[in-house]
């Protein structure tokens, strides 16, 4: 929003007043020259409303009574009472009491032109108060001139009333005293021991409190007495309360942002049933608000139960200027606490040495270090103050393009985005550094950068990088192992799948032989069994090749590939050890599936040890023995292989151990198969899981994604 801006304000009091004074120059001016007054109204008027409907609070008040002054000037007198009394009202809730005094004086002056006389003049007395209030003498002393009424009007001073001391009871020589005490102060502790020391020097109390607001809370920050001759001050922090102040009296200046001084507090005041005056007789009694900024920050209580009438109008005037300079110390003593606690927190942050902190210039000079980048970078203190430079550590390849892009970042953002690089150490050797950096506010050609010394992260990926490789070779290896395991449980199998070719190869030979040794040789027949022995050669090398892939030590290979095609060269790798046992193979592949892209060898190992175990699970049992294996299309890009076996099933506690690596229910196996297959599954992006099978046996099932392979 604009007015958050602090800019901001300026332009919206511009606004403000430059509005009233065109309403103000129209009622003297004709023609064109009106006319360029009322469109400039009407502009400074759009733009008050404008703020006005996201901050009422803040414009309400102005909108207010520009729009009066804009319906006054164009005849509509009943628009214009209306809008003074809002405005008025507006700027009363919300503190702004110069708008109100405003506001009152200019709905007198409307009045006055219209002879309700008796009217303007309760509005201008309405307006004397609130100047006065607000502390605007002179426009006070302007009114009492201009309307003498006004000064007759004033109420005689009475045991109860809010300051307003005149500025000639002013001494010159104590105020220079008072403001020179006050604001020579900037540490808390001091400046709350010079407030009330000269509080009660110059009152007269012979006892005060200074109350500071802390949020809705009101706190204790000192309390000063006269013992004696002396003056003791003490520095607490402590809860209101109504044993040591009268309450009625705090509350009355905390709501009204107005002074209270009681001539007698114990005798005829509006205080006087207060519980703290009761019990004390209070006499003189002085109450002061500290404003800064319209806004109250504390309250100053002052006291003296010796003698009634104790603060004269001399010692109002200046305890309301000590008043006054003691909000604007305050406030100004807590920016310089902040100030300092923050600069020491950036201090310990520095001398930390948790990473290394650079004070830099754009020039490339380091203006200051501290030892965690100067360790960092093995230069001493010596080599910093002689003129070291970012470009003398940083490596050719670094010189033009990175550091022209990170002067230009700086240049137009003020900030440059943490990044890698590496710096030259004193000894001519590297370190990888993680940087970033900031200019300092007002000062784009300075600026502060943090500095974090990778070496550590770069040999601990290094490492990392080097034990995935190990890991890597070392489940190559296993899985490895675990084809040529399950070959070997195959070994009778696939003697016989290699028999037959053989067998029938020899078979065809003969006969081949028999008809060339006719008187007329048969060559059709010999044909015919010369191409039956190129069918069962290529049978057998089939046999080997797919024996040949999975025994072969190599490197995944990425393809595409058919995963049905994939399954059925599996099954009839098994197909002897599958039918020796007695067992019923069912295929049910479902059609169209998307090729996949992954390494053929490792997926038909996965599916082959599934067999393998099924075929093993069921060998143990009597009757039906059937075994299934079909593939569906899960989603778009997903697909599902299931393995399910009529076996003795799978124990449920089992089922989350069966996948870790060594664990294994039979009595010669490694426990490796199944784990390797998991692994060899997700590396594909896949799961591997199992489930019971109805109504018994179990369902091993993995799926694969159509994307790709990892």
């Amino acid at each position: 929003l604009l007015w958050t801006v602090p800019s901001q304000f300026e332009l919206a009091e511009y606004h403000f007043y430059g509005a009233l004074a065109r309403a103000a120059r129209c009622d003297t001016s004709l023609g064109e020259e009106r006319l360029r007054h009322l469109e400039a109204l009407a502009a400074h008027h759009q733009q008050i409303t404008l703020w006005a409907k996201n901050c009422p609070e803040t414009f309400a008040n102005r909108a207010e009574l520009t729009g009066a002054e804009i319906a006054r000037i164009e005849g509509r007198a009943l628009d214009a009472m209306n809008l003074y009394e809002q405005a008025i009202r507006s700027a009363q809730a919300n503190g702004f009491g110069h708008n109100e005094a405003l506001a009152h004086e200019l709905a007198a002056r409307f009045y006055q032109t219209r002879g309700f006389d008796e009217i303007a003049h309760l509005y201008l007395r309405n307006a004397r108060h609130c100047y006065l209030r607000w502390g605007a003498d002179g426009k006070v002393q302007q009114l009492d001139e201009m309307y003498p009424r006004l000064k007759t009007d004033e109420p005689a001073p009475a045991s109860t009333s809010t300051m307003a001391a005149p500025v000639e009871h002013l001494d010159l020589a104590t105020v220079i005293k008072v403001s020179q005490a006050i604001s020579g102060e900037i540490v808390l502790e001091k400046l709350l021991e010079t407030i009330m020391q000269t509080a009660i020097e110059q009152a007269g109390a012979e006892r005060g409190l200074l109350i500071l607001s802390r949020g809705a809370e009101q706190r204790i920050a000192a309390e000063t007495t006269i013992s004696g001759k002396a003056v003791i001050t003490r520095l607490r922090d402590e809860p209101m309360a109504a044993a040591v102040l009268p309450e009625s009296v705090l509350h009355y200046v905390l709501r009204t942002g107005e002074s209270v001084i009681l001539d007698d507090a114990a005798g005829q005041s509006p205080f006087a049933a207060d519980p703290y005056i009761r019990k004390r007789q209070a006499r003189s009694v002085l109450c002061l608000p500290l404003l800064n900024q319209a806004k109250i920050i504390g309250v100053l209580f002052l006291e003296n139960n010796l003698a009634p009438r104790v603060f004269a109008p001399a010692r109002i005037a200046v305890l309301k200027l000590l008043a006054s300079q003691a909000a604007i110390s305050l406030e100004n003593t807590q920016l310089y606490r902040e100030l300092a606690e923050r600069e020491a927190r950036i201090r310990r942050l520095v001398d930390s040495n948790v990473i290394g902190i650079v004070i830099w210039d754009l020039d490339g000079r380091l203006i200051d270090a501290n030892d965690a980048f100067l360790r960092m970078v093995q230069y001493d203190r010596e080599d910093l103050n002689a003129g070291l430079r970012w470009f003398d550590m940083t490596p050719p390849e670094w010189q033009e393009v990175h550091a022209r892009s990170e002067l230009e970042e700086l240049q137009s953002t003020g900030t440059m985005q943490a990044r890698e690089k590496e710096f030259f150490r004193k000894d001519g050797s590297r370190v990888p550094v993680l940087i970033g950096a900031a200019a300092f506010e007002g000062r784009s050609d300075q600026g502060v950068a943090y500095i974090l010394d990778l070496t550590d992260l770069k040999r601990a990926e290094a490492e990392a990088r080097e034990s995935d490789q190990r890991y890597r070779q070392v489940q190559m290896e296993l899985a490895h192992a675990n084809r040529v395991a399950t070959i070997g449980q195959l070994t009778a199998s696939i003697a016989h799948e290699v028999n037959q070719p053989i067998a029938a190869t020899v078979t065809n030979a003969q006969a081949a032989l028999r008809w060339m040794d006719k008187e007329q040789p048969d060559l059709a027949e010999v044909r015919k069994a010369l191409d039956r022995i190129a069918r069962d050669g290529r049978r057998a090398g089939e046999v080997i090749g797919r024996i040949r892939g999975q025994i072969k030590k190599a490197p995944p290979e990425r393809d595409m590939l058919d995963i049905n095609e994939t399954i059925t060269e599996v099954i009839g790798l098994a197909r002897s050890e599958i039918t020796k046992n007695g067992i019923k193979v069912e295929t049910q592949l479902a059609d169209n599936l998307p090729l996949l892209h992954g390494d053929r060898v490792q997926l038909q190992q996965v599916i082959l040890n599934l067999i393998i175990n099924a075929t093993e699970a069921m060998g143990t049992i009597h009757g039906s023995r059937e075994l299934c294996v079909r593939t569906a299309k899960e989603s778009a890009d997903c697909l599902c292989v299931a393995v399910a076996d009529t076996g003795p099933g799978l124990n449920p506690e089992l089922l989350e151990r069966i996948f870790s690596p060594f664990y294994t229910t039979k009595s010669s196996g490694m426990g490796l198969g199944l784990s390797i297959c998991r692994s060899i599954v997700e590396a594909h992006g896949g799961r591997l899981s199992v489930a019971a099978n109805n109504p018994h046996g179990a369902v091993f099932q993995f799926t694969l994604t159509c994307a790709g392979f990892t």
